[in-house]
């Protein structure tokens, strides 16, 4: 099963373009079952993935709005240790 995720900030360029290509990094060096896209905060309310990915800031802001996905929040956009950590984390919940 693959997941779907996209990567998001506010304007959807800028940090969001750099953490896209570091998932995209992370996602194919350990084989995850998980594609994603990129775009703007806009682009969430018609995105029907399973998870948002975005920096912490922005993950709290989405958090609060309930949403059906799951929200991963990213401190440091460079430490692929991190975002594999996170991202096995929600693989093994979803399983």
């Amino acid at each position: 099963m693959e997941f779907k995720g996209l990567v998001a900030c506010r304007a959807g360029v800028g940090s969001s373009l750099m953490l896209n290509i570091k998932l995209k990094q992370v996602i194919s060096e350990n084989k995850l079952p998980i594609k994603v896209e990129h775009g703007s905060l806009d682009s969430v309310a018609g995105f029907t993935g399973a998870l948002i990915i975005t920096l912490s800031d922005v993950a709290k802001e989405l958090e609060s709005k309930k949403l059906p996905q799951k929200i991963i929040g990213i401190d440091n956009i460079m430490n692929k240790g991190e975002i594999l950590t996170k991202l096995n984390a929600f693989l093994a919940e979803a399983k």
